[in-house]
């Protein structure tokens, strides 16, 4: 009985101890994962802040304390991609999706690790393991296909475009794509019937036929394909695509006459996209530049020009292509018109007839084109720009000013400095003749920031700034810049010479106006004001014979004059 109650004792300790272990067990489990939860989500933390190398080490200890957590490998996977380590990448990944292999993710991205070494053989079963659990991801299908055929397994490509096609039905896409992979694998006879088959499916949509006759033509199965293309044409007589095929089959043939009629046909014909005339344009091109003979293609851009045009890529390809080739202005122009008939607001187009109307000083033509222009691009700063200068030159100031400062409104941070720093150029020439002086000096500024060496503002600021005696060292810097650019410009060399004049530099002066004189076209506009100024040099140079036969000069090219006329009465410089 004692021993009995013994054992009783110790079985009961032993429970007790037993329990006492577990329940240490437990805590310390709870203990770890408590702690290992803290370490990875303050690796999340850090994660998001960016800070990249402190959530990497906190990871790492993670794995530390938890060496089956999936989640740590998929994290730590991301960053030794960064580090460019495709192995530990890899390693990761793979342990990852090893311990939650029902987890999408992880297998994806297993998969597309694979994908990236290009081991395309180990991430098929990996895509087609997802798509056994989920057969909503159609994408998985897609790239399966496109796995298959890189490991060149074909037929296992054709399964997964049958699976595609039993969710999806029959289409045009995946017949396409069953016809190309027949057609690699050998199979000719599957390639037809994979297109038979669709126009089957499809009979009312002729285009299918179509395509089964091009199967039929690609695998030499001509006559039948024939048949089937004259089967398409009997119902429907502009069937583009039957047409382009006939076209290329007669060329193939050499029968040139018949292939060029179907040219025409497909030229002309309403149902043909532009994108497909345009390539059959370009063709007919490139065999004119063999031959040197253009007239063809002018006759086809002709004949389809006659018809209604609703879009302006005929018209605008004719018009370049008739550029290109160097043809008349005069025959150019109604292909231009036309394409503004068609769209108004092709600025290329009217640009290119302003062009031509500014060549042929034809400035009311310019002007109008570009008023059109402000209604249908109103932000094309070019045509503010021609306007502007048309104005200006039939000396109508203040609707040329208005032209300039409606085009600055639209000047943006990208804009063509060139146009822009003549823009202010030309505001303040005029701004100038206005005798708003200030306002022009702050449009020449103006101009200036846009293009510092823009050499006709950079003449006239100095020269009007010689003239009201400011700021002389200024325009001295700016004159010299002029003449340093063009040094045998007669108007350039003048004003540097008249600014030295103005600084009492009188010998330096007369070196720059004798070579203003050597350089002055025969009776250029302009020519008196740079003779008066070389009388008014050689004067203050104590040469008054010469002063006196530049001043007679002077004086015969502006015979009102009457400061001109004082000074050669009294015989010395006078002061304007």
């Amino acid at each position: 009985m004692k021993d009995s109650r013994k054992e009783r004792w110790l079985l009961k300790v032993g429970v007790i101890l037993l329990t006492l272990y577990c329940s240490v067990l437990t805590s310390l489990a709870q203990t770890n994962q408590r702690t290992f939860d803290q370490f990875f989500m303050e690796a999340m933390i850090q994660r998001q802040k960016g800070n990249n190398d402190a959530a990497f080490d906190l990871l790492r200890h993670c794995q530390e304390l938890n060496p089956d957590a999936p989640e740590v490998y998929f994290f730590l996977g991301q960053y030794y991609s960064l580090l460019k380590d495709s192995e530990k990448t890899l390693e990761c990944v793979k342990r990852a999706a090893a311990l939650d292999p029902e987890s999408e993710i992880y297998m994806e991205t297993l998969a597309q690790s694979y994908v990236h070494q290009q081991d395309y053989a180990s991430a098929i079963p990996v895509l087609e393991g997802i798509y056994a659990r989920n057969k909503d991801r159609e994408d998985i299908l897609e790239m399966l296909f496109q796995l298959y055929q890189q490991v060149e397994d074909y037929e296992q490509a054709v399964g997964v475009l049958n699976r595609m096609e039993t969710v999806d039905g029959k289409s045009e896409r995946l017949s396409l794509a069953k016809r190309e992979i027949y057609s690699r694998m050998g199979d000719k006879k599957a390639a037809v019937a994979e297109m038979e088959a669709l126009a089957k499916q499809f009979p009312n949509d002729l285009n299918y036929l179509a395509m089964y006759g091009e199967s039929l033509m690609m695998n030499g199965q001509t006559k039948k394909a024939l048949n089937t293309y004259h089967q398409v044409l009997d119902q429907e007589p502009d069937n583009n695509r039957v047409l382009m095929s006939l076209r290329t089959y007669y060329q193939s043939q050499g029968e040139k006459a018949v292939a060029d009629s179907l040219t025409e046909r497909v030229l002309l014909n309403k149902n043909a996209t532009s994108e497909e005339k345009v390539h059959l344009l370009r063709q007919e091109i490139a065999s004119s530049e063999i031959s040197g003979d253009t007239t063809r293609v002018l006759t086809l851009f002709k004949k389809i020009l006659a018809q209604p045009q609703t879009e302006v890529d005929m018209a605008f390809f004719c018009a370049s292509y008739m550029s290109a080739k160097k043809m008349p202005k005069d025959s150019i122009r109604p292909v231009l018109e036309q394409v503004l008939k068609i769209a108004p607001d092709q600025a290329a187009a009217r640009l290119q007839l302003v062009g031509y109307a500014w060549e042929d000083e034809d400035l009311d033509r310019v002007i109008a084109l570009c008023q059109d222009a402000r209604q249908y691009n109103p932000d094309e700063m070019a045509f503010y720009y021609y306007q502007g200068i048309a104005y200006y030159k039939r000396d109508q100031l203040d609707d040329a000013l208005s032209a300039f400062q409606n085009g600055i409104d639209v000047i943006a941070d990208d804009s063509d400095p060139y146009i822009v720093s003549d823009f202010y150029a030309v505001m303040g020439d005029i701004l100038h003749q206005k005798g708003l002086a200030e306002e022009a000096f702050a449009a020449y500024d103006s101009c200036l920031q846009w293009k510092d060496d823009n050499i006709g503002c950079l003449n006239n600021y100095a020269y009007y700034l010689s003239e009201r005696g400011e700021r002389l060292d200024t325009a001295e810097s700016m004159s010299f810049k002029t003449v340093k650019a063009e040094p045998k410009n007669a108007t350039y060399l003048d004003t540097y010479a008249w600014i030295l004049f103005m600084q009492k530099r009188y010998s330096e002066a007369k070196i720059y106006i004798d070579q203003a004189l050597q350089n002055m076209g025969d009776d250029a506009p302009g020519n008196e004001v740079i003779i008066e100024h070389a009388g008014d040099i050689y004067a203050l140079n104590k040469d008054m014979e010469r002063a006196l036969s530049l001043w007679r000069d002077a004086q015969q090219k502006k015979p009102e004059d009457q400061l001109l006329q004082k000074k050669i009465k009294q015989k010395k410089y006078i002061k304007e």
